[in-house]
């Protein structure tokens, strides 16, 4: 039997544009997907997907799954007509959009099928076969989320001439924040046509707010290395009115940053695609966080509360 994990993760600037040479600053979450991978009598694979998930999740994105799982085979070269397996999955990650699972689930199966065959991939391969297994979700992935997947902490990462680049960010002390999930289950295969979109409609314009979101995340990574959360917070919340005119946030994720602005969190903003999903409150210090997260709840919205950063 091979086992693997994979964290969550959440996203405090770049989301949406990555793939146009913009950098995101990504943080893991301390929330995994457990795989577990076992050879079975018969042919071909079958899934028993025991992960918590946001109402209508997993059958939503049911299609995905199964093209994910089977490019992933495809790639490390897994005949499973000949070895036939049975893919477990669960662990503490919520299933839903704008938190990683995705790519959690494509990582923790590459360490699972590295496990179970042998393989001997280093991180190196495993980050590039979650990458490609995140194309069944995504389109063309702009491999962030599988990087904070599999290699944790905070991470400052980056397309430069089509080649994918990160670093590690170091903070002095783990952050607490608070993320708050809309019930809409997002396509972020439709994030593509928003930006070709704004692209065409004014062209100059779109450029002028990537520009902005590039400087906003050289700030906000200077800001995480000298701990000025404030200035992160005020960063976060900038950066959300910019992904909001574009049109990748929605009205609910847009009332809950306000709820969390309006009651004390730092900053509060739209993460992963949006159009749905996730939106993550800056909550430093436990009175807050719990002050933040029981106000989410209050309205009837699923809430996680998680600390990043931790090395």
């Amino acid at each position: 039997m091979g086992v693997g994990s994979a964290f969550g993760k959440t996203i405090l600037i770049g989301d949406q544009f990555v793939l146009e040479e913009v950098p995101a600053i990504v943080a893991a979450l301390p929330f995994e997907t457990e795989c577990r991978v076992e050879r079975t009598d018969g042919e071909g694979w079958t899934l028993e997907d025991n992960r918590i998930e946001v109402p209508g999740y997993k059958k939503k994105k049911e299609n995905d799954h199964k093209e994910s799982i089977n490019r992933i085979l495809e790639v490390m070269e897994i005949d499973v007509k000949k070895n036939p397996i049975k893919i477990t999955l669960g662990g503490s990650l919520l299933a839903g959009s704008g938190v990683g699972s995705s790519a959690a689930s494509c990582v923790s199966l590459a360490r699972a099928l590295n496990d179970e065959f042998e393989l001997g991939y280093d991180q190196a391969q495993i980050n590039h076969v979650g990458w490609e297994g995140e194309f069944a979700y995504h389109g063309v992935p702009s491999g962030v989320d599988n990087t904070a997947s599999t290699y944790g902490g905070i991470i400052s990462y980056r397309i430069e001439n089509g080649e994918k680049k990160f670093d590690q960010i170091a903070v002095e002390k783990p952050i607490d924040v608070v993320l708050a999930n809309s019930g809409i289950t997002a396509n972020t295969k439709l994030m593509e046509k928003i930006t070709e979109r704004n692209k065409t409609e004014d062209p100059e314009l779109f450029a002028s707010r990537l520009q902005t979101i590039v400087a906003q995340g050289r700030e906000m990574k200077s800001a995480l290395e000298s701990s000025d959360l404030a200035k992160v917070g005020q960063l976060m919340t900038a950066n959300h009115q910019i992904v909001a005119k574009i049109g990748f946030s929605h009205e609910i994720l847009d009332h809950l940053c306000q709820v969390g602005l309006e009651n004390g969190a730092l900053g509060a903003k739209v993460t992963g695609g949006g159009m749905g999903g996730y939106m993550v409150a800056l909550t430093p210090g436990n009175e807050l966080q719990e002050k933040i997260a029981g106000l989410y709840e209050k309205e009837g919205y699923k809430v996680i509360r998680a600390t990043i950063g931790r090395k």
